[in-house]
């Protein structure tokens, strides 16, 4: 009976460990970390921020003359005539508008801000992510995480993908 028992927990070891075997490595990262040991980025992101201020401060002076042209026009208005309080209104609109251009130039989706951030920080992130997918080959890992901001995946293994199963079994052609 004691042999017997032996023998089970031997299989139940080594079923166990060709389990542990085959089944996936997960790892995970502090991609906030990480970068913020980078003096390239740390670089980039002080150059990014140095045009955010200029073209802020730009954008603010440019504020501030409408707000006196507003000022200017509201102290003057009693004296003007019909023709020139209506030519004095679409300059000041005109200007605001010119400013909110502007500063969708700067800080709009794919403005200037933007470019610039593709322009200096992606190549230092697309480092960090060849550094990560290395790391996975060479470590087997199916997948990496990144905890910096919540769970987020950062790097899958291609042969762990299960779309196109999925697909098929929902009646779809891949």
């Amino acid at each position: 009976m004691k042999d017997m028992k032996k023998i089970g927990l031997i299989t139940v070891a080594l079923i166990f460990i060709s389990a542990m075997a085959y089944s996936q490595k997960f790892g995970f990262i502090d991609s906030e970390y990480i970068l913020s040991n980078i003096p390239s980025y740390k670089a980039a992101q002080d150059q990014l921020d140095r045009y955010s201020e200029q073209w802020q401060k730009e954008i603010e002076e440019k504020y501030d003359e409408i707000e006196k042209l507003y000022k200017d026009f509201q102290a003057e208005k009693v004296l003007l005539t019909d023709e020139m309080r209506k030519k004095r209104e679409e300059e000041i609109i005109n200007r605001e508008k010119e400013v909110k251009e502007l500063q969708k130039q700067y800080f709009g989706r794919e403005g200037e801000l933007f470019q610039k951030r593709e322009e200096l920080i992606k190549p230092v992130q697309d480092e960090v992510y060849n550094a990560v997918k290395e790391i996975a080959a060479e470590g087997g890992y199916a997948a990496i995480y990144d905890s910096s901001a919540g769970p987020t995946l950062i790097y899958t293994d291609p042969k762990y993908d299960k779309s196109d199963e999925v697909l098929k079994k929902l009646g779809y052609k891949n």
